[in-house]
């Protein structure tokens, strides 16, 4: 067969405009090319050892399967949409890394886009991404556009939201409980003798997993007696010089604040390293703690502790989850993950 197929790539290779086809896969390979074309649209609907004919032909040829002719015969394009708020934030890199891997696995390829934390411009890409094709879309959390779910049950196109965790609304996740983790964290902070309170939770608008996680902290707060003053709040970008700004901020208050609750891990490296600028020492005078789990959270001193986001593992189900119903398995559409707590270094009880 190789014997075969080398006279007829050189042949190609005489004339540079012209690219492999199907047709010549097909005579390489000894089938017809109806049967190159189920093999494209659909590996597993020819013989193991037609298989093995057709992919030898391929890697031979250098032949390169068009992405239109393959949805049409298939009636999927092989590629999947996500919308994240940023792009900024390391811990959307981990998940839609694992989103795209499993993808990957399966033949498909990615499409991502970046919404800014608005709704509309949510809503603008997800347009663009179902009119290039995409066969199923995966959002972050749970506040959208009425309209982009309008659009999606129109063209009957699979989808889910992932990073939050709400089985009340009518619509498929794969997430956490961010109002939980955050009660578990101040609960945390609180079993440490901390009374005094203050937090920084990036921006609560349009962002239902920051209010969720602001709404855990204060609702654990009042449970214990200990209320939170307007000046003891200060909403930020996940952005280390504006997070700097509100720790210097907070530290005015009087009595000063012993526990500062963060809605990411950025927002508490930057309140850290303003701390450090001032000589407030951590954990000594102020803990501090984070949510997300970067990668830098471990590494920077003292280590921070936060709340670990399975975001490797929800990625991982998202992909299982749109492609299960691209191929009409059964699949649950709604799945809860934990998130962890992590104590290290940016945590102690109260002197």
């Amino acid at each position: 067969m190789v014997k075969e197929i080398q006279p007829l790539r050189k042949r190609l290779q005489k004339r540079p405009s012209d690219a492999p086809t199907a047709e010549n896969v097909a005579i390489a390979a000894g089938v017809s090319t109806a049967t190159v074309s189920r093999y494209l649209a659909n590996p597993e609907s020819v013989s193991e050892k037609r298989g093995i004919l057709i992919r030898s032909a391929i890697e031979s040829l250098g032949y390169i399967p068009h992405g239109a002719a393959q949805a049409l015969a298939s009636q999927h394009s092989k590629t999947m949409g996500v919308i994240v708020p940023t792009l900024d934030n390391a811990i959307f890199a981990e998940g839609i890394h694992a989103f795209q891997r499993r993808l990957q696995e399966k033949g498909y390829t990615l499409f991502i886009a970046s919404s800014d934390y608005s709704v509309d411009e949510e809503l603008d890409q997800a347009e663009r991404l179902i009119t290039r094709g995409v066969d199923g879309l995966m959002l972050v959390g749970a506040e959208h556009h009425p309209q982009l779910f309008e659009i999606l049950d129109k063209k009957q196109l699979p989808y889910l939201y992932t990073w939050s965790f709400k089985p009340q609304l009518d619509h498929p996740c794969i997430g956490f409980d961010n109002y939980r983790a955050s009660a578990r964290l101040t609960e945390f902070l609180l079993q440490l003798g901390h009374t005094e309170f203050a937090a920084i939770p990036g921006i609560t608008r349009l962002n239902d997993r920051t209010k969720d996680r602001l709404a855990g902290c204060l609702d654990t707060l009042k449970k214990a007696g200990i209320f939170l003053a307007k000046n003891r709040i200060i909403e930020c970008k996940y952005d280390l010089a504006e997070s700097r700004q509100a720790l210097r901020k907070l530290l005015e208050n009087s009595p000063r604040p012993t526990a500062i609750v963060c809605g990411n891990d950025i927002i508490a490296m930057g309140a850290l390293l303003e701390c450090q600028t001032l000589g407030v020492r951590v954990p000594e005078d102020v803990s501090i703690v984070g949510f997300d789990d970067v990668a830098m959270a471990s590494h920077i001193h003292p280590a921070l502790t936060t709340m670990q986001v399975p975001s490797k593992t929800m990625g991982e189900k998202a992909a299982d989850f749109l492609l299960a119903k691209l191929s009409n398995e059964p699949v649950t559409d709604k799945l809860e993950l934990e998130a962890k707590l992590v104590v290290r270094e940016t945590t102690a009880a109260v002197k």
